[in-house]
């Protein structure tokens, strides 16, 4: 499996230790099988790493839009990480998470109307390496410095997404 890293170095040698514990699919390195999503949304001046996997003889859990992976995240965004696998796989969960979650923890939404919020929006897949023995199978290929010219797809991603999570919101604070 091809896979993608964007950050400001290059990086040959993952470590799976770096990163937030409360992330999506918690501590791991964070990838992406989706080239363009990754050159689409890099940073200024950024460098994109490419890998392949080797998924033989890797345990690797697979999420879809559900509410599993919705449970997944809310735990795992409180450093709780109740699934034991090398890799994760699944869709990112938008930076409204955050706030998300947030309104759960306060009581300002069910979960099932939390997660009409997550539905909102393209769908994105990140890989979480998680363990040493994923790292180990995991080829570095090769890295390119990119300078993001055009940044006006993101922007209208960005902007068609408050939209749909404006008209959501106001719809679910409406029916309570």
């Amino acid at each position: 499996m091809k896979l993608y890293h964007t950050g400001k170095t290059e990086i040959r040698l993952p470590d799976i230790h770096r990163g937030r514990k409360n992330a999506d699919f918690g501590q791991g390195f964070y990838l992406t099988p989706d080239r363009e999503f990754t050159y689409r949304w890099a940073g200024k001046d950024a460098v994109v790493n490419e890998y392949e996997l080797d998924e033989s003889g890797l345990e690797i859990y697979r999420f879809s839009r559900t509410e599993d992976w919705f449970e997944y995240i809310f735990y795992n965004r409180r450093a709780v990480d109740r699934i034991s696998a090398d890799v994760v796989i699944g869709p990112i969960a938008n930076d409204t998470i955050f706030d998300t979650l947030g309104v759960i923890s306060s009581g300002f939404l069910k979960p099932g109307e939390a997660m009409q919020l997550l539905m909102i929006g393209p769908e994105y897949i990140q890989a979480a390496v998680k363990t040493e023995k994923a790292v180990s199978q995991l080829r570095f290929i090769r890295s390119e410095r990119i300078t993001r010219l055009d940044e006006s797809i993101r922007r209208a991603e960005e902007k068609a997404y408050q939209t749909a999570f404006a008209e959501v919101m106001l719809k679910i604070t409406s029916e309570s």
